[in-house]
């Protein structure tokens, strides 16, 4: 038995050597017998022929017993290097995991999934927060669903609007809803409805609900719709750069394509329902109104939106915050200098 470091095996060329040895000397004894036998009248020069013949014969004997011995020790322990090989290949994979259960197993998450859309620019100490706190948080409620953040890279000023119709864009056909959701935004009443908005639109921030905005025709901060619906309204305009205003245009989108919208019932905590996480003495919003800006943020715009959108995917990372997945997808968007001059401060 031989012991070498990294191989383990059974290789015993001393023992098969010892069988050849033996056999050699069987064949050494017989010659001897012959040559005893054939001494005759002339018994010393028999006798030095036959030493003579005894000592090529044995040095030749000799030398093919070390040749073989050697070959086959060669030929051993190539091949049981070699099953070595294949057998830490084997033991190196890892253990097959049993398959962990999930929604597609379970017939009581439904059958739609949805694609939870983030706008997002620079706020990474609430994406921290929000991923894994809305994947629990869906995954309680049994809601199928993908978290897509989409981060704007260009230079431009934040457009939100545009962000959510690129998160629309490329949200894939695995998903038919959408969740327009703010990043600073953290429902706290799991009665709160994220499931298929079928009936139509469903506001779930109400503006009885959400702890700032309070006014009748606001639409912003959690928004599901169909992605059918979402095609109905061509989507969000493009036109508004910096914050706000871009969901009060999209209210009046949804009156123009005839969709009704809902609201929760029956949810009693009031002003308490979402935890507002932005810290606006840190970081302060982009409400700077340029030249017609002014003017323009007032208006509908009855052409823009998915029909004119221009972007570019810099990137697509598939990244998981506490254990939460979520694919976060590099927009560069395009800027019409001449349309919207506001895009841009200079």
């Amino acid at each position: 038995m031989w012991d070498v470091p990294g191989l383990t095996g059974d290789i015993t060329p001393l023992t098969r050597s010892s069988a050849l040895t033996v056999s050699f000397v069987f064949s050494v004894l017989a010659i001897k017998k012959r040559n005893k036998i054939k001494k005759g009248n002339h018994p010393e020069r028999a006798m030095l022929l036959s030493r003579k013949c005894t000592v090529f014969k044995l040095f030749g004997l000799c030398m093919l017993l070390v040749t073989g011995s050697l070959l086959w020790m060669q030929l051993s322990c190539s091949g049981d290097v070699g099953r070595t090989e294949v057998d830490l290949r084997v033991q190196n994979q890892p253990y097959p995991q049993e398959r962990q259960p999930s929604s597609a197993d379970d017939p009581s998450w439904g059958p739609h999934k949805m694609a939870l859309i983030v706008p997002f620019r620079e706020r990474f100490e609430e994406l921290m927060v929000f991923v894994p706190y809305m994947h629990a948080f869906l995954n309680k409620k049994k809601i199928r669903h993908k978290i897509l953040v989409i981060n704007q890279v260009d230079h431009f000023r934040f457009n939100r609007a545009s962000l959510i119709n690129v998160g629309y864009s490329e949200s894939g056909n695995d998903t038919d809803y959408v969740a327009m959701h703010d990043v600073d935004l953290l429902p706290q009443n799991e009665a709160l409805d994220y499931g298929f908005p079928a009936e139509g639109p469903f506001h779930v921030a109400s503006p009885d609900l959400h702890p700032l905005y309070h006014y009748k025709t606001y639409v912003g901060g959690i928004l599901l719709l169909s992605k059918q619906h979402y095609r109905m309204c061509n989507g969000m305009s493009n036109r508004f750069w910096g914050w706000g205003r871009e969901d009060d245009e999209f209210f009046r989108r949804l009156r123009t394509a005839g969709l009704k919208l809902f609201r929760p019932s029956g949810i009693k905590t009031g002003y308490e329902t979402f935890r507002h996480i932005h810290d606006p003495a840190w970081r302060k919003r982009d409400q700077k109104r340029i030249a017609a800006q002014k003017q323009e943020q007032f208006k509908v715009d009855p052409e823009g939106g998915l029909t004119n959108l221009r972007y570019k995917v810099e990137s697509r990372q598939e990244v998981t915050i506490s254990g939460a997945p979520c694919t976060v997808i590099g927009a560069e968007l395009e800027c019409d200098l001449g349309d919207t001059p506001w895009c841009q401060f200079s």
